[in-house]
């Protein structure tokens, strides 16, 4: 059935339009975008939802525990915590987990979702694809769209056996990984070798390869890489080469590649990427929380990169500032100002190049208001504090620069209302579970 969505001013592919209306066919898609003319506004501005390009869901039990310095505290110390919280997750709490994560996603101006799925087996290290479908099951209770990535994990580090904390993300063969995605059928998929450190760089040809028949041809392709000085010493040691340079060895870089993080990526290994039209996708909220470090998005974004963002551990989840922590962390790292601005200011750009890239990112005709996308799209309150006193021409800015979650009232996806004046439906009974889940995973 097809339906109507009316706005005083809408974010398109042609910049912001003022009163539009959004048509929407019944498969969600945007059929039209035409004038508003007598109807009644659905809401003040509207803008294309953000796709969530890099997610870890069950970690949003961690948030706020790990806290206690313990000794040299680094992402290697606080991935113990992780351990802990991973290897005591049940199916059913993954649920409740996912599903809490999700809601949070849509009311932080997600409206998609790369789910980079790594906790596969049961507790006792049973194998089977019941947490990969507690994960889908969440996402269609909220009704965020779902790209989920199944985690190829073997390693448990450059040249080093897989440790028994990390029993559950392990599959000792491809085929036994081929399995699993057998079992996922129904589900959009992509692909994820975890990282260099888990996945030895020169099995990844025949991984893809064996793969290939249970993935859609362009399906997307995600791995982390150099997200730590670590990492990159330890591959420079053993193959004397940095790790975007090896992975280029043994695979063809293309527009399926997703490098999440790139953060100690030399200027060569960027340009390297933005030659072969592969996304790097951030994460800086979780990337200043782990202490990563800052990759150079000026100067990628400069030369023509690809960017997409993702909340990862999701110890925060806003898309709003997700982008002000990049621009800012930008701005901290060359002093000096308005590093990912155009002529066009900071907002409006920023937004669309996070799109554009997380679109990408999840294979997803998503994150543009124009037609044969899907209508997915964030709903600005008109009272917003942040926009007081801006008009059409810094109504963007003025939302990256002091905006928030806070300000966003309705979410669509697909043209279906999710997220109403910033709530969503069943979200009071999904926070006492999560409550419940949250103490019990983290009790000692």
């Amino acid at each position: 059935m097809q339906s109507r969505l009316a706005f005083e001013y809408i974010l398109t592919s042609q910049g912001i339009v003022r009163d539009q209306a959004i048509v929407v066919a019944a498969d969600g898609r945007i059929e039209r975008v035409e004038p508003r003319g007598s109807t009644p506004c659905d809401g003040f501005l509207a803008i294309p939802g953000m796709p969530n390009a890099h997610s870890h869901a069950f970690q949003r039990a961690l948030a706020g525990y790990g806290e206690v310095p313990q000794g040299e505290d680094s992402f290697w110390s606080w991935r113990e915590a992780m351990y802990r919280l991973a290897n005591r997750v049940t199916p059913e709490e993954m649920f409740i987990i996912a599903r809490e994560a999700f809601w949070d996603m849509l009311r932080g101006g997600y409206t998609s979702v790369a789910e980079f799925h790594y906790l596969h087996h049961m507790p006792d290290g049973r194998p089977g694809a019941q947490m990969g479908r507690a994960v889908a099951a969440a996402a269609r209770e909220t009704g965020i769209r779902l790209r989920l990535l199944p985690v190829f994990y073997q390693n448990g580090g450059f040249d080093r056996p897989a440790r028994d904390e990390q029993r559950r993300f392990i599959h000792g063969s491809v085929e036994d990984f081929c399995a699993l995605l057998e079992e996922l059928k129904g589900i959009d998929l992509g692909l994820a070798p975890h990282s260099l450190r888990a996945v030895p760089a020169g099995s990844l040809p025949g991984l893809i390869e064996a793969t290939a028949k249970y993935l859609a041809a362009d399906a997307p392709i995600h791995i982390h890489i150099s997200e730590q000085r670590r990492e990159v010493e330890e591959c420079q040691a053993l193959y004397k080469t940095t790790p975007i340079e090896l992975l280029a060895k043994f695979v063809k870089l293309d527009a399926r590649w997703n490098l999440v993080h790139a953060t100690h990526a030399t200027a060569s290994e960027s340009a390297l990427t933005q030659a072969a039209d592969a996304t790097v996708v951030l994460c800086p909220i979780t990337e200043a929380y782990l202490g990563d470090g800052l990759f150079a998005a000026d100067d990628f974004v400069a030369a023509g990169g690809h960017i997409a963002i993702g909340s990862d551990s999701n110890c925060r989840i806003d898309a709003i500032e997700e982008l002000r922590f990049l621009e800012y962390g930008q701005r901290l790292r060359t002093e000096r100002r308005a590093r990912l601005a155009t002529g066009a200011g900071l907002g409006l750009p920023l937004w669309e190049a996070a799109c554009r890239g997380g679109a990408a990112a999840l294979g997803y005709p998503c994150g543009v208001l124009s037609p044969g996308h899907f209508a997915d799209l964030v709903v600005v309150q008109r009272e917003a504090a942040a926009l007081r006193g801006h008009d059409v021409d810094s109504l963007m800015d003025a939302l990256i620069i002091g905006g928030s979650r806070a300000d966003i009232g309705d979410v669509y996806v697909g043209g279906e209302r999710r997220v109403h004046a910033g709530v969503c439906h069943g979200q009071a009974e999904s926070a006492r579970a999560f409550d419940d889940a949250v103490k019990r995973l983290n009790s000692t």
